[in-house]
C-alpha cells in the first residue's frame, strides 16, 4: 500500500478542508495522494488555496472543464454550494443555479467513473422539497441519491453533528458517501468531546469602545458567557440593544414594553385580526398594542422609540408567489402590504452590533455561520475582543500549519476569511468517514479485483 497513489478531485473546494480530512485518513493508512484537479471560483478561497497547497493543479469554473481533460482518479470530494437548500437562504433548490452544480458531479462522475465519492452539504437539503413534514428526505435529496444510485454506486447518507468528533462547534451537516462496492457504514463513530477553551487563544488585546463599555456598565465579564446579542427573541440567554442603551438610554417603562411587544408580535392570533397570512413578527397599530400596554402616553413613548430606532414603523407582509416557482414547486416570498394600516414592530437584527454572540469557554460553540463569524465576541483578560482566525480554524479542526494570515491583516480579509470558513467542513469528521472510506477501499485492493 506505500507505494499506492490514491488520485482525487476536489470540486467546489473552499477552504480543502474535505481534501485535508481525506488525505489525513489515507496518509494514516499508509498511502500516497495526489490532487489531480480543484476547482473553486471564489477568489479569496484561492488565495488560501495557493497559500496552503503549493504546486496544486487549480481551476476556476467547473461548467466549464470538460471530462475528458481531467485526469483519470479514484475519488471525487466536493462540498457544493448549500445556498439553495439552506434554511439561511430562499430553498429554491433545483430551481437556483447554484443547486444545479450537483449535476455537474452526476456528470463528472458518470464519465470518469471513480471507486468513490464524497459529498457535504448543509442539513437543510436533507428536509428540501418535501412533500410533507414527515417525509424524509425530501424530493431533492431522493433526486441525488437516485442520480447516483443509476450510476451504479452503493449509496448512504447520514447528518452528522461536529461536536460528536472532538470539534468544539455544533454543526449539523449531511454527508453522501458512495463506493463501487459495500455500502460504507455511517454509524457508531466513536463519541470525542471538546470545548471552546481548548481552541481559544489568551491574552490578545481587547475593545475598549462605546459597545464595549456600555456592556461592562450592565454586566460582569463571566455574566456575559453564552450571551446573544440581538432584537429577534426574548429569553434569559438573550441581551437586547435597549438593556445596554445602544440606541439611546430607555425607562423602565420603555423597556418592559419593548420586551413584551418583541414576544407579542408573535402570536399566531394577530394574523386573522390583521387580515394576512402568519408572519414571524407582526407590526402592530397602537391600538393593537394598547390591548395588551395600555398607558397614557403610549403615542409619545412609541414615537419616541421609533425616533431612537428601537421600533419601525411599517406594513405586514402578505404572501405572494415567486417568479421562481415551477410547475412541480411553489415557491413564496414575503412584500409588503400596502392595503393594511402601519404598525409598530421591533427592528430585529444583529448585523449593526459590534458583538452578536459571546463564546462560553466551558462549553461548545454554537454552528458558526458565515454573515455571524466577525461579530462574535470573546472574553480575554476581562475584556472583549473579536474571534481570531485561528480560533475560527481550530473551530472547524484544520491543523495550525494552516494559514489564513494573508486574510488576517485587514478588516476586508478577515471578514473574506470568516466567510470561507463559514461555509467550511469540519475537518475531523470529514477524516472519520474517510477513515471508513479507506478501509473499504484497502479490502478491495487486498481483493485483487482492480
Amino acid at each position: 500500500m506505500k507505494n499506492k497513489t490514491i488520485k482525487f478531485i476536489d470540486l467546489f473546494a473552499g477552504l480543502g478542508g474535505i481534501r485535508l480530512g481525506f488525505e489525513q485518513a489515507f496518509h494514516n493508512a499508509g498511502y500516497k495522494t495526489e490532487c489531480v484537479l480543484t476547482s473553486e471560483i471564489k477568489e479569496s478561497a484561492l488565495i488560501a488555496l495557493k497559500k496552503n497547497f503549493l504546486n496544486e493543479n487549480i481551476e476556476g469554473d467547473i461548467t466549464k472543464i470538460k471530462s475528458d481533460d481531467i485526469p483519470d482518479f479514484d475519488f471525487l470530494l466536493g462540498g457544493f454550494p448549500c445556498q439553495a437548500f439552506s434554511v439561511a437562504g430562499k430553498q429554491r433548490g433545483f430551481a437556483d443555479t447554484r443547486g444545479t452544480l450537483f449535476f455537474e458531479i452526476e456528470r463528472i462522475l458518470r464519465d470518469k467513473k471513480p471507486y468513490g465519492f464524497l459529498l457535504e452539504n448543509v442539513e437543510g437539503l436533507v428536509v428540501h422539497d418535501r412533500i410533507n413534514n414527515v417525509d424524509k428526505p425530501g424530493r431533492t435529496l431522493r433526486t441525488i441519491i437516485q442520480k447516483l444510485q443509476e450510476l451504479n454506486y452503493t449509496v448512504n447518507w447520514k447528518v452528522l453533528d461536529a461536536q460528536n468528533f472532538g470539534v468544539a462547534q455544533v454543526r449539523n451537516r449531511v454527508y453522501i458517501v458512495g463506493t463501487t462496492k459495500e455500502k460504507i457504514s455511517l454509524e457508531n463513530f466513536p463519541v470525542k468531546k471538546a470545548k471552546f477553551a481548548e481552541v481559544m487563544e489568551s491574552g490578545l488585546p481587547t475593545l475598549n469602545g462605546e459597545f464595549s463599555k456600555k456592556l461592562f456598565k450592565k454586566y460582569r465579564p463571566e455574566d456575559l458567557y453564552g450571551k446573544s446579542i440581538k432584537d429577534k427573541r426574548g429569553g434569559d440567554n438573550n441581551i437586547h440593544s435597549w438593556d445596554i442603551g445602544i440606541r439611546g438610554s430607555v425607562t423602565k417603562a420603555e423597556k418592559d414594553l419593548l420586551n413584551i411587544l418583541l414576544k407579542e408580535r408573535r402570536k399566531k392570533h394577530w394574523a386573522e385580526k390583521i387580515g394576512i397570512d402568519w408572519m414571524d413578527g407582526m407590526p402592530l397599530t397602537t391600538e393593537q398594542i394598547r390591548t395588551f400596554y395600555d398607558i397614557v402616553d403610549l403615542q409619545r413613548v412609541l414615537d419616541k422609540l421609533t425616533q431612537q430606532g428601537y421600533l419601525v414603523l411599517e406594513h405586514p407582509k402578505k404572501k405572494i408567489e415567486s417568479e421562481n416557482s415551477t410547475a412541480d414547486r411553489k415557491v413564496y416570498e414575503r412584500v409588503p402590504d400596502t392595503t393594511k394600516p402601519k404598525g409598530y414592530n421591533i427592528v430585529a437584527g444583529k448585523l449593526s452590533f459590534a458583538f452578536s454572540r459571546i463564546l462560553c469557554p466551558s462549553s461548545v460553540t454554537p454552528t458558526m455561520v458565515a454573515m455571524d463569524m466577525s461579530t462574535i465576541g470573546v472574553i480575554d483578560s476581562g475584556g472583549i475582543r473579536k474571534l481570531t482566525l485561528r480560533e475560527g480554524l481550530r473551530l472547524f479542526g484544520y491543523p495550525d500549519n494552516y494559514t489564513l494570515d494573508d486574510l488576517e491583516d485587514t478588516k476586508k480579509g478577515k471578514k473574506q476569511g470568516f466567510d470561507l470558513l463559514g461555509n467550511s467542513v469540519c475537518v475531523p469528521v470529514i477524516k472519520a468517514i474517510c477513515e471508513r472510506l479507506e478501509t473499504n477501499y484497502s479490502e478491495k485492493l487486498n481483493g485483487g479485483n482492480f
